[in-house]
């Protein structure tokens, strides 16, 4: 009896063993939404308001119970955003049409862009190994988040760049910016060309400072809507060690 309870005893105690030596960290990427938020110049900000109030159900529910249901006003295109082929492309994969797979913890990595660069091109990219990797680009771009600042001369790729990710596999990437593409013009290639070969896009991160360069997964999943081809994510990685 006494050796079977010291085995019971000994497994117990390596499996809390075990389980103490993962350490998870989850670190949000995310902007909050909040109403009157402006993402992007141009659309308009959400509004977020009671469609039943906790005031208001007091008059539907017993005595001392209430519920609060909300009601919001949006653009696909607020807060940070995932976008999927179809808001590219007519007959690509809208959001309702994406494998958990490919939003959900993904291997990834963090190319650090100096501050001072704006045109972020493939020489920037070309010491990492991008392969079966969500990529995530770090600019600091994010410090400007909900000021005039913001909008104007954000760094972004070049379409040599998304060149260079298509060509080397990378499965999603993202910005820490007002958008991944130049938008002086009216062009968009770095969109075209990702999106093009099924590659996500998730612009206007945050908090990138906050993660290493490698070994963590990343998340972004969207809400499975047919007919949409953006939509905000809960963005954040996951770290083990």
């Amino acid at each position: 009896m006494l050796s079977a309870a010291f085995d019971v005893m000994f497994w117990i105690e390596c499996r809390v063993s075990k389980r103490e030596s993962i350490v998870r960290k989850l670190i949000d990427l995310s902007h909050t939404i909040e109403d009157g938020l402006v993402t992007y110049k141009g659309l308009p900000a959400p509004i977020i308001c009671d469609y039943l109030s906790r005031e208001q159900s007091k008059g539907i529910y017993a005595e001392g119970t209430t519920f609060q249901i909300g009601k919001i006003e949006m653009c696909s295109n607020t807060g940070t955003y995932l976008d999927s082929p179809f808001h590219r492309y007519e007959n690509g994969k809208d959001l309702s049409e994406l494998p958990l797979e490919s939003v959900a913890s993904l291997d990834a990595i963090k190319i650090t862009v100096p501050e001072a660069v704006t045109i972020i091109d493939r020489e920037y990219l070309k010491k990492t190994n991008v392969s079966g990797k969500a990529v995530l680009i770090q600019t600091n771009w994010s410090r400007h988040w909900n000021t005039d600042q913001y909008y104007e001369g954000h760094p972004y790729l070049t379409e040599d760049a998304a060149q260079y990710l298509k060509e080397n596999g990378a499965l999603l990437v993202g910005i820490d910016t007002y958008n991944i593409d130049d938008v002086s013009g009216n062009e968009r290639p770095v969109h075209s060309v990702l999106l093009g070969s099924d590659i996500l896009i998730v612009e206007h991160m945050s908090n990138l400072e906050l993660i290493p360069s490698d070994n963590f997964k990343f998340y972004a999943v969207p809400v499975k809507i047919k007919g949409f081809g953006t939509f905000p994510v809960r963005a954040f990685a996951e770290i083990q060690g």
